[in-house]
């Protein structure tokens, strides 16, 4: 993988808007205080879903057949980002109870000790070797499994809080 590639799609995904929203929080903070920033959050949300919703349908649609033709490497895709999700995710809640650390942070820090960062994935996989690509797929399919498995995982958490809060004690 060529170093700038790399370089070039990390600043363009991650550190640009990162330094963006930085820039436009403090703005709104600036200007409105606590108030005008909570109305823009509100105001973005429903649009940051459907920007979220759109990525993945585009993204679909140009592998959905792909995805529809080779069941047998979607399925050899998927299984380790299976067990992958599940095992991360239940080591860190697990890692969180016996630390004492209270449920409201060991179930977002299990989530995120499950994440894969498809997203970034996904963008390095299409700039590097395109829509089409085999790359592609991969990343596509890895988004495909890793959203229902972290809404799974989230009722796993929201279901264990008596079990995980009992072992606090």
């Amino acid at each position: 993988m060529p170093w700038n590639t790399l370089i070039i799609s990390v600043l363009l995904y991650i550190v640009v808007p990162v330094v963006a929203a930085q820039l436009w929080r403090r703005a709104l903070l600036k200007a409105g205080g606590q108030a005008a920033l909570a109305a823009t959050l509100r105001g973005l949300g429903p649009l940051s879903l459907l920007a979220l919703l759109l990525t993945l349908v585009l993204l679909f649609g140009l592998q959905g057949h792909q995805i529809v033709r080779q069941p047998a490497v979607i399925l050899l895709l998927a299984v380790p980002i299976l067990i992958q999700v599940y095992f991360n995710a239940g080591l860190a809640y697990w890692v969180n109870r016996r630390l004492g650390v209270e449920w409201c942070v060991a179930g977002p820090s299990a989530l995120i000790g499950a994440s894969n960062f498809f997203e970034l994935a996904v963008a390095t996989a299409i700039a590097l070797f395109g829509f089409q690509s085999g790359a592609a797929l991969a990343t596509v399919v890895g988004v495909l499994v890793e959203v229902p498995v972290m809404l799974s995982v989230v009722q796993i958490v929201r279901r264990s809080r008596g079990w995980y809060e009992r072992g606090q004690a």
